[in-house]
């Protein structure tokens, strides 16, 4: 239950939420907008955003970070508050003197066309909203820089991979140029050389499509790419800072409750860039201290050989099992169980970490607390209490209770013989059922009329993020567990099976193709997130079971819980389903919804509707024996805890139909009277022609 002066609290905080976002410049001036990794205060992520004081953390516990510094939040919301969206004076010089001390840790310098520096843009605020804002990475590079990329790694066709990303991603982002405009050149070159996935194009390939690149900057812009690395540098800045208000940013904030009070603004990390895609003795990777999605004490994640980030999140390839690396690289598999270890140690919480490996040297790039489940939440929960991470009150309060409720949702019926149309990877537990949709937008629209929507993409974008709140499931032919698509249904408790590969996405048809079927948009399918199979229609669902997990955090929640919790039950079942669910006793058993069933309701009717006493009595001779034996399995289940009845004065239009649905019965007979007597005519007219 929720007392009043609760009810009045969530609803100002709703209206908070709500409001027209609008950007306050912080209370407290100050000169101070930019922090090093090495002065950051990695608590303080008010200010510097988790991301950034993350990262502070890491670099001062000895782990091997990139050098980098960080654009605090209070310099995004003062940005955000200025009318003509001017950086604060003094930012840029502030910039300025980091990046020089970037140069001198790095022996690189920006925008050097000898020997360059090239780094990475990266929001991050004092809550986690994993793909919600924008990145930009290979910034520094131009047509000079280039040139000295090349020539520092003896790797043309890393260098001209290097540029389209970068061209690409800050047209994007920065610019605003549609991905769109890009994707059908890309796909055009890929077409012509023959190849499904990039790491197959050559070095000519990869020129073609950079020039090509540059040509759609300057015909949507009107202005040729940015030459000038501070400047990129200054674009680059303020496109993270805008992308706080970005739609889909905000949309995520109202979804999940973020207040100003929770985060408020996002810091920039400017982050010295090591390479994932210089070769197959290099990679980038995703991972968990622990498997998000069934809480298991094992190392989890993904990664791509020759590949940045933004490829294993974004679901453009579908990455291999971490797993996969103790054979591939065995030594840095090593070094990465150590990382996972030092990570979960000190942050004594399930960490999400990003990682790159550069020549046979382990980056730590980001590390924040993993979005998990409900069922890895309570597990590991459990666990961790058990290893002496945490405590018992620690391990209650990093459940929220509401979240609970995603343990009570059905799975499919096992005992079901329907054959599963494709399999992908299970990325997020638990199964739903609705009809295909395939852009977020109209997912967006169904779902708020009531319908239920299973979300279909070649690969979700963080732009896909309000169809994810309108679908019982998302579903993608492309990506892996540490995808976008995956990491954001975990934190949503939703269902989601990806990297089906053997699902072929045509969004501008409307449809899918899988083998010889066609799969059209509100052709209804069921997805399972624990084993990654799609079925086609919809498959029945049995009720869940509670864990000895979930027991056991319930048996600590009730040694310190000041309240008690009864329950409503009104039949055995749901006194059974009561006492299961650890509920101290009935506060309400409802006499009158002992009558509700089907067989039951006519006795009642037939009660309420006699002409005489003797009517009356035996109608309620028949109640009493079934209420006998009501109240005897209820007790009986309750096993001596307290059971509070309310006798039966029921108002009797919850047991007889209204007037106006009398009326339109009488209608329908009298229409159905009306076909009979024409049909009757009709074979009486037929009889008399032969």
């Amino acid at each position: 239950m929720v007392s009043p002066s609760g009810t009045l609290k969530h609803r100002a905080m709703d209206t908070e939420i709500l409001e027209k976002p609008t950007a306050k410049k912080p209370e407290t001036k100050t000169s101070k907008f930019v922090y090093s990794f090495h002065e950051g205060d990695g608590k303080n992520k008010q200010l510097l955003g988790g991301k950034g004081a993350n990262l502070c953390e890491m670099t001062q516990i000895g782990l091997n970070v990139p050098p980098g510094f960080v654009v605090t939040t209070e310099t995004c919301l003062t940005y955000l508050a200025e009318p003509d969206r001017k950086l604060p004076l003094g930012v840029i010089d502030q910039v300025r003197q980091n990046m020089l001390a970037l140069e001198k840790a790095t022996g690189k310098k920006f925008g050097d066309p000898e020997n360059p520096l090239l780094v990475s843009v990266r929001s991050g605020s004092a809550m986690s909203m994993p793909g919600m804002m924008d990145t930009i990475l290979n910034l520094g590079l131009n047509s000079k820089t280039l040139k000295g990329l090349i020539k520092q790694t003896n790797n043309e066709r890393f260098g001209y991979d290097a540029y389209r990303r970068f061209i690409q991603l800050f047209g994007k982002v920065a610019l605003g140029v549609p991905d769109e405009k890009f994707d059908v050149h890309f796909e055009e070159v890929k077409r012509k050389a023959g190849v499904k996935v990039d790491v197959g194009l050559n070095t000519k390939d990869l020129i073609d499509i950079s020039e090509r690149f540059l040509k759609v900057v300057r015909e949507h812009t009107g202005k040729p790419f940015p030459e000038d690395v501070y400047e990129q540098l200054e674009i680059a800045i303020k496109a993270v800072f805008n992308s706080w208000m970005g739609k889909r940013a905000v949309d995520y904030r109202r979804e999940f409750k973020i207040t100003p009070a929770m985060a408020n603004g996002t810091a920039v990390n400017v982050v010295t860039m090591v390479f994932g895609n210089m070769g197959n003795d290099c990679a980038t990777g995703v991972g968990f201290t622990r498997d998000p999605g069934t809480g298991e004490n094992v190392m989890f994640g993904e990664y791509l050989t020759n590949a940045q980030g933004e490829d294993v999140v974004a679901g453009i390839r579908t990455p291999k099992p971490v797993a996969e690396l103790a054979t591939e690289m065995p030594d840095l598999f090593k070094q990465l169980e150590g990382l996972r270890n030092k990570l979960e140690t000190h942050y004594k919480e399930v960490q999400d970490f990003e990682y790159t490996i550069e020549k046979g040297i382990l980056f730590c790039l980001q590390t924040r607390n993993g979005k998990m489940n409900t069922v890895a939440m309570v597990r590991t929960s459990v666990e961790m209490v058990k290893e002496g991470l945490i405590t018992k009150e620690q391990a209650l309060l990093r459940i929220k209770p509401d979240i609970l409720e995603q343990l009570l949702h059905p799975r499919l019926d096992s005992s079901h013989k329907v054959e599963p149309l494709a399999q992908g990877l299970p990325a997020s537990p638990g199964a739903a059922s609705g009809h295909v949709v395939f852009d977020a937008d109209r997912a967006e629209l169904l779902g708020r009329a009531g319908e239920k929507v299973i979300l279909v993409r070649e690969e979700t974008k963080p732009e896909d993020i309000h169809g994810f709140f309108a679908s019982q499931g998302i579903l993608t032919s492309r990506g892996g567990k540490t995808s976008h698509a995956a990491v954001v249904a975990r934190g949503m408790g939703k269902p989601c099976v990806a990297g089906a590969e053997g699902i072929k996405v045509d969004v501008k048809l409307r449809q899918a193709e899988i083998g010889d079927k066609i799969l059209r948009e509100g052709d209804y399918i069921t997805i399972d997130g624990g084993t990654g199979f799609v079925y086609p229609g919809i498959i029945p669902t049995v009720e869940p079971i509670f864990s000895e997990d979930l027991k056991t955090l319930l048996s600590w929640a009730d040694e310190v819980a000041k309240l008690k919790v009864y329950a409503n039950a009104d039949t055995p079942g749901a006194a059974d389903k009561a006492l299961t669910f650890g509920a101290m006793g009935i506060g309400l058993c409802r006499t009158e919804r002992m009558f509700n069933d089907v067989d039951r309701l006519p006795i009642v009717v037939e009660m309420i509707l006699a002409a005489t006493t003797e009517e009356r009595e035996s109608a309620l001779n028949r109640l009493k024996d079934i209420q006998r034996k009501d109240f005897r399995e209820i007790f009986t289940a309750m096993k001596g805890k307290p059971v509070t009845v309310r006798l039966l004065d029921p108002p009797i239009h919850e047991f007889l139909p209204t007037e106006d649905v009398l009326r339109d019965e009488v209608e329908h007979l009298q229409k159905l009277k009306g076909t009979v007597s024409g049909v009757t005519d009709l074979f009486s007219s037929l009889r008399l022609l032969n």
